[in-house]
């Protein structure tokens, strides 16, 4: 047999049955940031966004939960996942700040184009750093997914598996 007939030979693998085709993934992890909403007037106003989270993973306590986070709370995870943990932590999409500046033609940072632009960046980011395992042992991280609130004056823990 010609070498270029060896490497077009099949590959014999065990037939897939029909659990493994259409049964729920052995792990998943999904988050979603998604329904972003402006709230508050002047100098007090913000964009929230819904963070919904689906998994299968036994390190978190709920298999789904969703909450609403501000951009100013995932600069937090950020610095806390930074400090805590081992992980190399990626960067979250810019703080705009030219599109903070008075007497623009838009609406700044709540134009409706730059808070889509944000919502895939946090997206991206969270499923990046909730993907890594590391990550995932880390309190700050579950808190900022899985509770209604974030205490910023939590004290920094491992999270053992349930």
């Amino acid at each position: 047999m010609s070498e270029r007939q060896a490497d077009t030979r099949r590959l014999f693998t065990k037939p897939q049955n029909l659990n493994d085709a259409y049964g729920p993934p052995s792990n998943f992890l999904e988050i979603d940031v998604s329904n972003p909403e402006t709230i508050g007037v002047g100098r007090g106003r913000h964009t929230t966004y819904e963070v919904r989270l689906k998994t299968n993973l036994p390190i978190f306590k709920l298999k789904e939960s969703c909450v609403r986070r501000r951009y100013s709370d995932f600069e937090w995870l950020r610095a806390e996942l930074e400090r805590e943990s081992k992980v190399v932590v990626p960067p979250l999409p810019g703080k705009a700040l030219i599109r903070q500046l008075p007497f623009r033609g838009d609406d700044g940072i709540f134009d409706d184009s730059f808070i889509e632009e944000r919502r895939q960046g946090l997206e991206q980011f969270l499923n990046k750093v909730a993907g890594h395992p590391l990550a995932q042992n880390e309190r700050c991280l579950h808190m900022f997914l899985q509770e209604e609130s974030v205490d910023k004056n939590y004290t920094p823990s491992k999270v053992r598996q349930a």
